[in-house]
């Protein structure tokens, strides 16, 4: 039954953020082991979720909701289901027709705050996820003071790492190879980590502060990861430079 519930489309987000630097240390631990149950079992319910983390119920639905969530339905729906699947196999201009008649231009504006809050900020993806990273670098030292390096490999990206970091990774899908590493890395050395993907995954959740997912219109499956396009990041990241931008020349 809970899982006819979870796929009513109803509970499903269009671009959005999880932000778990609200959580406690307790929060973040229900969150967590929620995601690890879900790798090889079926959607609990609320009533079972309490148990499995040794908590109330209530516990359960105020950790979700402090993570960004409606409520512990739509976090299931989303751990378990991520987008519905598409019926129809649109062409790509048109998937991004449908993605900026659903821009959320707040979700810009609180990517650019965060950015202006570091001092030193470390970018990083794989294959064309990176020259996304490297073309970000290029615009952001336009408009912004701090340091800001894309990291060639993770090991650079782990040793250029410290509490005053705040490391952003790109991803489309995030299934072309783990950054689970990288992530406890950053989290041992109490770095910020945002994690931006054009696909929701729940592996991305893990370890991770902020997790902005750009859009819920996915490109074709027959697409492999490296293969998919970008376009989507540069619209996101262009409108974030600009808002930094407007900001440096109307400061407050």
């Amino acid at each position: 039954m809970l899982y006819k519930e979870l796929k009513n489309k109803d509970t499903l987000r269009v671009m959005f953020n999880i932000d778990t630097t609200k959580l406690n240390d307790s929060e973040r631990k229900i969150i967590e082991l929620i995601l690890v149950h879900s790798k090889g079992n079926p959607a609990p319910t609320i009533t079972e979720a309490a148990k499995l983390c040794l908590c109330s119920v209530s516990q359960i639905s105020k950790s979700v909701k402090k993570a960004g969530f409606s409520g512990y339905k739509q976090f299931i729906s989303y751990v378990y289901f991520g987008e519905e699947p598409k019926k129809d196999t649109v062409e790509e201009i048109e998937r991004l027709k449908r993605f900026l008649k659903d821009f959320d231009i707040k979700l810009v504006a609180e990517f650019a705050a965060l950015i202006a809050q570091h001092d030193k900020i470390i970018l990083f993806g794989y294959g064309p996820s990176a020259i996304c990273a490297q073309y970000f670098e290029y615009k952001l030292r336009l408009c912004s003071n701090a340091m800001v390096i894309t990291a060639p490999d993770e090991q650079s990206a782990k040793s250029m790492l410290n509490s005053a970091s705040l490391l952003v990774i790109f991803t489309t899908t995030g299934q072309y190879r783990s950054f689970e590493k990288l992530t406890l890395e950053a989290k041992f050395k109490k770095a910020e980590v945002v994690v931006i993907s054009e696909e929701f995954n729940p592996q991305l959740m893990e370890n991770c502060d902020h997790y902005y997912v750009l859009t819920q219109h996915r490109q074709p499956d027959t697409l492999k990861p490296y293969e998919k396009t970008r376009t989507i990041f540069f619209i996101f990241l262009e409108q974030v430079i600009l808002t930094l931008l407007a900001k440096q020349s109307h400061p407050q």
